[in-house]
C-alpha cells in the first residue's frame, strides 16, 4: 500500500456551501479516504485485513443480490 498517496477531490461550490459540504463528505466516503486514514493510524495484522476484506465482499454481494431481486434481504443477516 502506498502511504504517500494523496487524494484530490474537487467539489464546485456555486451557491449552497452546505450542499457542497455534503457532496464532499459523500465523495470522501466513496473514495475510501477516511478508511485508508484509519488503517494507517494503527497496525492491523494480515489475517485481520483478510477477514475484513472477506466480510466486506460478503456484504456487497448480499446487497447486490438483493437489489437484483435474487434474495429477500429481510431473511438474511448482514455480517458485522
Amino acid at each position: 500500500m502506498n502511504r504517500n498517496r494523496k487524494a484530490n477531490i474537487v467539489i464546485p461550490v456555486h451557491d449552497n456551501v452546505d450542499r457542497a459540504l455534503r457532496q464532499l463528505k459523500k465523495k470522501i466516503e466513496r473514495e475510501g479516504v477516511s478508511r485508508d486514514m484509519k488503517r494507517s493510524v494503527y497496525f492491523e495484522p494480515a489475517s485481520q485485513k483478510k477477514r475484513k476484506r472477506l466480510i466486506r465482499a460478503v456484504k456487497q454481494n448480499l446487497l447486490r443480490m438483493a437489489t437484483q431481486g435474487l434474495i429477500d434481504i429481510s431473511k438474511h443477516t448482514l455480517p458485522s
